[in-house]
């Protein structure tokens, strides 16, 4: 397991199990996973689709509730102090689940309003989002009229208007351009290491895994398969995209 950076791990899933359905038809999207994140961690968390990653984030998020198991962020229980708990949490899912005909403006302010943060505070912090993301010319552009780079970014902000320490990126370049994915990049880094963000994030690009990550876990199957620091999984001279084939494909065949 990973050494903790704090006494307190900024995320704690402990036998975490997720069952959808009853009976003979039931489905084990994740099975008894637990992992400890510490606080300031960049966290890549892989697995091939339906390997159980969204199904784990959800439980997270509050999305969806574990069968059994505890998630804690930051000490706080998610299912008993749910409210707290998703406070401490900004989410960027990979589907724009937003309305597309608001702008980047109203997304971030809608959100600010459901998390109860005042006006005034709200619309500094807009401000603020607008700038880092470079999405002034375009603050006031409805959603749907946006280029894939600029959504992802208005979607970062919606994340972080009400300051989260924890922020989970689920494939947040998914059809971005090469430029716009480099200058996402360097937004990300700059929250993991100058503001102290803790970070998780699933990409299949897995060049951005290995450019951004500091710690991995790889998921198949519903189950933790490896775990460890960038450079565990590079330390033969491999690529994290090699590492990744080699672990997924072994774990594949010890279940065939």
């Amino acid at each position: 397991m990973l050494a903790n950076m704090s006494s307190t791990p900024m995320l704690e899933i402990k036998d975490l199990v997720k069952v959808y359905g009853t009976g003979p038809k039931a489905k084990t999207a994740v099975n008894h996973v637990s992992l400890s994140i510490p606080k300031g961690s960049f966290f890549g968390l892989l697995g091939p689709n339906g390997a159980g990653k969204s199904t784990t984030i959800q439980c997270i998020t509050g999305i969806s509730q574990p069968t059994s198991g505890q998630i804690l962020i930051d000490g706080t229980d998610v299912v008993a102090e749910y409210k707290k708990a998703r406070t401490k949490v900004g989410l960027s899912p990979q589907e724009f689940n937003v309305d597309i005909f608001s702008t980047p403006t109203e997304l971030m302010d809608f959100m600010g309003g459901y998390y109860g943060i005042p006006a005034e505070v709200r619309n500094e912090r807009i401000e603020k989002l607008i700038k880092r993301f470079d999405l002034t010319e375009h603050r006031n552009v409805k959603f749907q009229k946006l280029s894939g780079g600029l959504k992802r970014r208005a979607m970062l902000g919606r994340a972080l208007i009400h300051t989260p320490d924890l922020l989970i990126l689920d494939e947040p370049t998914a059809g971005v351009d090469v430029e716009q994915r480099r200058d996402l990049w360097a937004y990300l880094k700059e929250l993991n290491e100058v503001e102290g963000k803790t970070i998780i994030l699933t990409s299949h690009y897995l060049e951005e895994i290995e450019y951004l990550c500091k710690d991995i876990a790889i998921i198949n199957h519903g189950r933790i398969v490896a775990e460890g620091t960038k450079e565990e999984f590079m330390k033969e001279g491999t690529s994290i995209e090699e590492a990744y084939l080699k672990i997924t494909r072994a774990s594949n065949a010890n279940l065939s």
